[in-house]
């Protein structure tokens, strides 16, 4: 199964392509897909979805993890956040992927088995769970990384029921 995972955002959205093969988890790719602050809203978010698609073409994620919305002091980097959370969710839904919403708090869980971790423990545990040889960075690419993870980890198959 391949595992898309996402931190959303309009200045920058990171991403984050995991394969899980039974219980072995390979990371496959990770980075940011940025737009100029100049460009309108709209524009961004429609150049970042063509950006998505593409990395959905390359990979052909089955489960698409992403984070629930949290409270933000900052309404309008959260309405931004918000939309750009949209268009990711549309892209997935239209590409027929599952789509598993966490917490931060579940990812951090998930990822460092306490719910409060900060985000250097959540890095550093994505380098040694992954086996890479840095973390990754920028820090969207290695949340995006963690939330994939999350996805990866917490998923259950659903069960498929044949009469006899």
């Amino acid at each position: 199964m391949i595992i898309l995972g996402i931190d959303p955002g309009t200045a920058r959205l990171g991403y984050g392509v995991l394969r899980k093969e039974g219980a072995r988890l390979t990371h496959l790719e990770h980075g940011c897909l940025e737009t100029p602050k100049t460009m309108p809203q709209p524009e961004r978010l429609l150049e970042l979805q063509r950006r998505l698609e593409a990395i959905i073409a390359r990979h052909a994620p089955e489960t698409l993890g992403i984070e629930k919305l949290f409270f933000a002091k900052n309404a309008k980097t959260a309405m931004s956040v918000s939309e750009a959370r949209g268009m990711v969710l549309v892209a997935a839904q239209a590409a027929n992927i599952t789509i598993l919403e966490h917490t931060p708090t579940q990812v951090k869980q998930a990822v460092v088995g306490y719910g409060a971790a900060d985000k250097k423990q959540v890095q550093e545990m994505i380098k040694r769970l992954l086996d890479l040889p840095a973390i990754p960075r920028p820090d969207d690419a290695a949340d995006a990384l963690a939330v994939a993870y999350c996805a990866a980890v917490s998923f259950i198959p659903p069960r498929i029921f044949t009469s006899n």
